[in-house]
């Protein structure tokens, strides 16, 4: 189905693989075997434990790259790629996900703008999959793999008709927080719900905590962080709060670039903070 010989679709209920991911309602997208489980929550969240909404997690690249000490100091390449693939697994029996897919493309070939079978592999997982709500990388996000996989995703929703797209597109929080985004801009989900499975579902990934990265430690902290900073004059809502940024407009105008999409939103933000500071700065005359 895929353009790679060792791509797979992973199926925790054994269901056949075009059925599985033909009942998908939510679909999540990410550079890394780990990153699903951090910027996607919600989505399986909102699967969990139901019949009538499936979530699939799909994993762009191979794993090959990611830093390693302590047990995993010695394990190659080859090595790592197996044990990423196997903890990724790992999370879909827990996540109870209704498919699993592992496109393993290079990191190399993803932040390629000139290859076209990633984007190719992302739109034949659009048509099977046909989900009401995609998740994935933020377009301002400060890792290359992952604004790649961002772009190559839209490239692939771009190719579809409209009545092919997906109802909501979010764009997430993994190696840089949205913050900085206006509060009326943000979408946010209460993922304090199952804190369990959250608590679980990061912490399949020993090769990256083992190895040298407290991931689990740092995604649950930033909920928590969202969750308390949201609103000053209220009491907290929830324990754990994500950040998303509606990238439904790109989806809706093909012309939209993306850079200025963001640009725009930084730029909202910097009026926002203007703004503020001169509503409460001294008139010169008080200052003298």
């Amino acid at each position: 189905m895929f353009t790679r010989s060792d791509a797979e679709i992973f199926v925790p209920d054994g269901l056949a693989p075009e059925a599985a991911l033909a009942r998908t309602t939510h679909l999540a997208v990410g550079a890394h075997q780990d990153d699903i489980e951090f910027m996607a929550l919600q989505g399986v969240l909102d699967c969990f434990g139901r019949t009538d909404r499936w979530f699939c997690g799909a994993v762009v690249t191979d794993g090959a790259g990611s830093p390693r000490s302590g047990p995993y100091a010695d394990v190659t390449d080859v090595g790592m790629m197996a044990i990423r693939r196997a903890e990724q697994k790992k999370a879909a029996v827990v996540g109870e996900y209704g498919a699993c897919v592992l496109l393993s493309h290079p990191s190399g070939r993803v932040k390629d703008p000139q290859e076209t079978a990633v984007v190719e592999d992302l739109r034949r997982l659009l048509r099977a999959t046909r989900p009401d709500v995609i998740y994935t990388h933020n377009p301002a996000d400060k890792h290359d793999t992952h604004v790649a996989t961002f772009l190559r995703l839209l490239a692939a929703l771009r190719s579809l008709p409209m009545d092919e797209r997906p109802r909501a597109f979010y764009g997430c929080e993994v190696w840089r927080a949205l913050d900085w985004l206006n509060d009326d801009e943000k979408a946010t989900a209460d993922v304090g719900r199952r804190p369990n499975l959250g608590a679980a579902l990061s912490s399949v990934y020993d090769s990256q905590i083992a190895g040298g990265k407290r991931y689990d430690a740092a995604v649950a902290g930033r909920r928590l962080a969202n969750a308390t900073f949201l609103e000053s004059h209220a009491v907290d809502a929830t324990d754990a709060l994500a950040y998303m940024i509606d990238l439904s407009p790109l989806l809706a105008d093909d012309a939209l670039d993306p850079a200025a999409f963001i640009s725009a939103a930084i730029r909202r933000f910097e009026d926002e903070v203007r703004g503020r500071i001169g509503r409460l700065v001294a008139p010169a005359s008080r200052m003298e």
